[in-house]
């Protein structure tokens, strides 16, 4: 970004300049008066009276060209009468008092201000005999045919001067004009950049409304992923205990055995759904690793459901990220609890499989299974948990793959990065 205070700066410097040169000729017209009058008798001069004539109208002219119709500078037109005017002027002052030749040096400072291109030159010419008249003392053809040799000189000397003047003259205009442009590209490059800045604003708020709509999007998907995983699972459990113990209504052993159960899968269902909403590991991860974990989940199943599973782990297990042994665990869950519902199996085998860039968890059992192009359709008991397993896996770059025929059982496989702790810090 441009600072503002070089920018500051320069047009300081260039109204500082710009006032220099519209203050400087007249101070100069004035010292010329002092140095006339001081001079008095012993420098010729016309009567003091036309002298102060030719001084105020010189003065009344510069002032109206330059103070009054500031704007007029960029005529070049009138920049023209006005300098022609001016030398006029000058001469008229000079045939007054030689002493005069001070101020017609302002005419270097004028042929800047009011002339363009070579008239420059020209203009810097006319200086340049003024002041070749004001050194000789006076107009040569009034002074005699003896100082015409001088004058020559005098005046070859004045316009390599000139030359130097209109030099230095142009390249401070060259200089006035690349900080006019400097000034203009900063201030082209301070409002591309304030566009800049506002459009970024505009792209930062969107970008945020975004991510926010993407977080409630995926904080829904969680929920109710939870509420499919945890809730409802546990309260099939519940319900399905319950029917065993009416069943079992005459055997008060079997009767109390399914009521207890239900107890225990109720509390163990509310203590998931507590930790589902605070966004915690679920319990089974806090005190083992995901073999273990994956085992108690089978063993409690097995027990409940009366159908036989082995669980079989291969590979060096190591701990992976929280989110995807969560994910892994809830896999575990909902095919068992999809065996139970649908497969009517006699028996289940699960394979933990640890590989070097992922991981695998297989489901099989031997039941009813079921023709994979022919969606499920979702109902009261169910039918979303396939679509739960697959989105869960998608967060975490996970697939799932499913194989199945009606009577030939159903072999599930989930398949996730294996991103360890470690790795992912």
């Amino acid at each position: 970004m441009t600072d503002p205070r070089a920018t500051a700066g320069l047009d300081q410097f260039g109204r500082r300049h710009a006032r220099w040169l519209l203050i400087a000729p007249y101070v100069i017209l004035a010292g010329s008066v002092v140095l006339v009058l001081a001079a008095g008798d012993s420098a010729p001069h016309q009567p003091y009276g036309v002298l102060l004539a030719v001084v105020a109208g010189t003065a009344a002219w510069a002032y109206w060209w330059t103070n009054r119709h500031p704007a007029w500078k960029t005529d070049a037109r009138r920049m023209g009468i006005f300098f022609v005017g001016l030398m006029g002027l000058v001469y008229l002052l000079l045939w007054c008092s030689p002493l005069f030749g001070l101020y017609g040096w302002t005419g270097y400072l004028y042929a800047g201000y009011a002339l363009r291109g070579r008239w420059r030159l020209a203009g810097g010419v006319a200086v340049a005999v003024s002041g070749a008249v004001s050194q000789i003392g006076g107009f040569p053809v009034l002074a005699g045919s003896d100082v015409w040799g001088l004058f020559a000189l005098l005046l070859l000397f004045n316009v390599g001067i000139s030359g130097m003047m209109i030099y230095v003259t142009m390249m401070a205009d060259k200089q006035s004009a690349k900080r006019a442009q400097m000034i203009d590209e900063l201030a082209e490059a301070n409002a591309k950049l304030a566009a800049a800045l506002r459009e970024n604003a505009g792209l930062h708020a969107q970008l945020l409304a975004q991510a926010r709509e993407a977080g409630v999007l995926d904080e829904r998907q969680r929920m109710a992923g939870e509420i499919h995983d945890v809730l409802a699972q546990g309260l099939t459990g519940i319900v399905t205990q319950l029917e065993a113990a009416d069943a079992a209504a005459a055997r008060p052993a079997d009767w109390r055995r399914h009521l207890d159960t239900a107890k225990q899968l109720a509390r163990e269902s509310l203590s998931e759904a507590r930790r589902s909403v605070r966004a915690l590991r679920p319990q089974n991860l806090d005190a083992a690793a995901l073999p273990e974990a994956i085992g108690e989940v089978v063993d409690g199943w097995s027990e409940r459901n009366g159908v036989a599973v082995e669980l079989i782990t291969t590979g060096a297990a190591r701990p992976l990220l929280p989110e995807i042994e969560t994910t892994l665990l809830r896999t575990a869950q909902e095919a068992l609890a999809n065996v139970a519902r649908h497969a009517n199996a006699g028996r289940v085998a699960l394979t933990l499989s640890y590989m070097e860039d992922m991981v695998t968890l297989d489901v099989r059992d031997d039941g009813a299974g079921f023709d994979p192009a022919v969606p499920p359709v979702p109902s009261d008991h169910g039918g979303y948990g396939l679509a739960a397993m697959r989105e869960r896996l998608l967060r975490i770059a996970g697939t799932l793959d499913i194989e199945s025929e009606p009577g030939g059982g159903t072999a599930l496989s989930a398949c996730v990065p294996a991103i360890t702790i470690g790795a992912a810090a």
